[in-house]
């Protein structure tokens, strides 16, 4: 499960930093999280679907990652990025 070509631009240029930033963590954790919540979406009508859940762990982790790296990184950008994700509660 990919998200669209036009839905991923969107969310690049909601998240870079500047012009052509395809790569900032905060770019690869906003497409992360938008590829997360479209598998939690689909694992509500698909439960069963082991193969599929094993790729969501995978991107989980990967976004764990590049926000540790952020947090250890710049304090600050790692605050506003999950504010502004939601990812916090």
């Amino acid at each position: 499960m990919s998200i669209s070509a036009d839905k991923k631009q969107e969310v690049i240029s909601d998240n870079a930093r500047g012009k052509g930033d395809t790569g900032s963590p905060e770019v690869q954790v906003a497409i992360l999280t938008t590829r997360i919540n479209q598998l939690t979406d689909h694992f509500k009508l698909h439960h069963k679907d082991n193969h599929s859940r094993r790729g969501l762990l995978a991107m989980v982790n990967k976004r764990r990652s590049l926000l540790d790296y952020l947090k250890r990184k710049d304090v600050e950008r790692y605050n506003s990025l999950i504010q502004k994700l939601g990812l916090r509660k």
